[in-house]
């Protein structure tokens, strides 16, 4: 049984592997580098990486933050997680600041921030982008091209953009953790970290 009456699920999986795979092909290798590099720059000073995103964005920095912080012995924080905080800033202030609010405690000189984004046009995302670079942090924007928006606002802002090139935001989403992955794995190959973690 390949469908669900007359929906081909094997047709559609093999159209959606077929775009996944488009797509990794794609993705700019020069800015996966760039992130690779910038991690490991605030890894080395000690400093620390902030993660923020909106939506189905956001669950992939709390993946990245578990991920870093172990198995790279970086500092991390995944400001979506934090439900107290976030619930509290969006009925004080409201949604669109709710990554400035925390940021505002947390950031100091020389942090990365590293935002999620499908559409790259979360208002949330963009304030908290905004700030940190007023703060002259280096923002790391990982998004796509969403309905053919090309990265969104997001895509324009970022210091270093990595714009995942599919409309699909399902796709988009598979990526982000896939750079995720990729970013994690080349630290701790270039810097020998026990691969067994």
């Amino acid at each position: 049984m390949s469908g669900i009456g007359a929906f081909d699920v094997m047709e559609f999986t093999e159209s959606y592997f077929a775009d996944l795979k488009r797509t990794i092909d794609e993705v700019s290798r020069e800015k996966i580098s760039e992130l690779v590099v910038a991690v490991n720059d605030v890894r080395n000073a000690g400093g620390t990486v902030h993660f923020i995103g909106n939506g189905g964005s956001a669950g992939t920095p709390s993946h990245s933050a578990g991920d870093w912080s172990k198995e790279l012995t970086l500092r991390t924080i995944c400001h979506t997680d934090n439900v107290a905080s976030v619930t509290a800033w969006a009925n004080d202030t409201n949604y669109d600041h709710v990554f400035v609010g925390q940021l505002e405690t947390f950031l100091r000189e020389g942090d990365l921030i590293i935002a999620y984004s499908g559409s790259g046009n979360s208002g949330n995302v963009i304030n908290g982008v905004k700030y940190a670079q007023s703060r002259g942090c280096l923002v790391a924007g990982i998004t796509g091209d969403y309905n053919g928006g090309g990265g969104g606002e997001l895509g324009r802002i970022a210091d270093l953009p990595i714009i995942c090139p599919t409309t699909s935001m399902e796709r988009i989403e598979d990526l982000q953790l896939i750079i995720n992955h990729v970013v994690k794995e080349s630290i701790k190959r270039a810097n020998n970290v026990d691969a067994s973690c």
